[in-house]
């Protein structure tokens, strides 16, 4: 965890998300626990009006307040995903305004393809050398590219220290419900949150929905040995 007086001197704007993350820890019993932040951004081409309208970047200015407190340096890593993978820098307290425009401008319209944005947070949960378990925001407007797919790495990586909490944008989201329900898992390694219309969703429910199933995770990982 960063101090949050570093943040008010950083970052002062992000200081009431900060604050706002953390009660919504302390109620899942929370705020001792150490996570690595990552956010996973949809970039098909149904995502233009939530990137124009700032929805995108309020998310990850939402992350960022989460990472303040569970993340040991407090950067966020950004991971563009439509048809493929990009990535071009990361959230941190020195330059989250406009972080979203200056990265997503370079990035490709494409499709949805989930699978290639879980395999690219699990490669940087990887090669990150985070010991901490990942807390994986994959946020998303739409179906995946490949169903099945989709479905087989969920089940494939609930053996890992990865926790994917989903977010949803608009309102086709029901295979993230299923996703959330999904049988076959060593745990349940994934939540979902339905933020249709993102700008009239309150910090705190969004931190809420993000963090409200993680705890549980943890304790069944634990057992399971996936987590120490």
């Amino acid at each position: 965890m960063i101090n949050l007086a570093k943040v008010e001197q950083q970052a002062p704007a992000l200081i009431n998300l900060a604050k706002t993350a953390a009660v919504s820890l302390e109620k899942s019993g929370l705020a001792e626990q150490r996570a690595a932040v990552q956010l996973v951004l949809d970039h098909s081409g149904s995502m233009q009006g939530f990137y124009a309208n700032g929805s995108v970047q309020r998310l990850a200015e939402q992350a960022l307040g989460l990472s303040a407190n569970l993340d040991d340096d407090g950067n966020v890593p950004l991971i563009f995903f439509g048809s493929y993978v990009e990535q071009y820098d990361d959230a941190r307290l020195d330059n989250y305004r406009g972080i979203i425009d200056r990265t997503h401008t370079k990035v490709h319209w494409g499709s949805t393809d989930y699978v290639a944005g879980m395999n690219a947070a699990i490669q940087e949960y990887r090669t990150s050398g985070a010991t901490d378990p990942a807390l994986v925001i994959f946020q998303t407007d739409g179906e995946p590219n490949d169903r099945r797919a989709a479905e087989k790495i969920l089940r494939e990586s609930s053996r890992l220290p990865i926790f994917w909490s989903f977010v949803g944008f608009g309102g086709r989201v029901a295979f993230l419900e299923k996703l959330d329900d999904l049988r076959g898992r060593a745990v349940d390694n994934a939540s979902f949150f339905h933020a249709r219309d993102p700008h009239h969703v309150s910090d705190a429910d969004l931190y809420d929905g993000i963090t409200h199933e993680f705890a549980g995770w943890l304790t069944a990982a634990r057992t399971a040995g996936i987590v120490r």
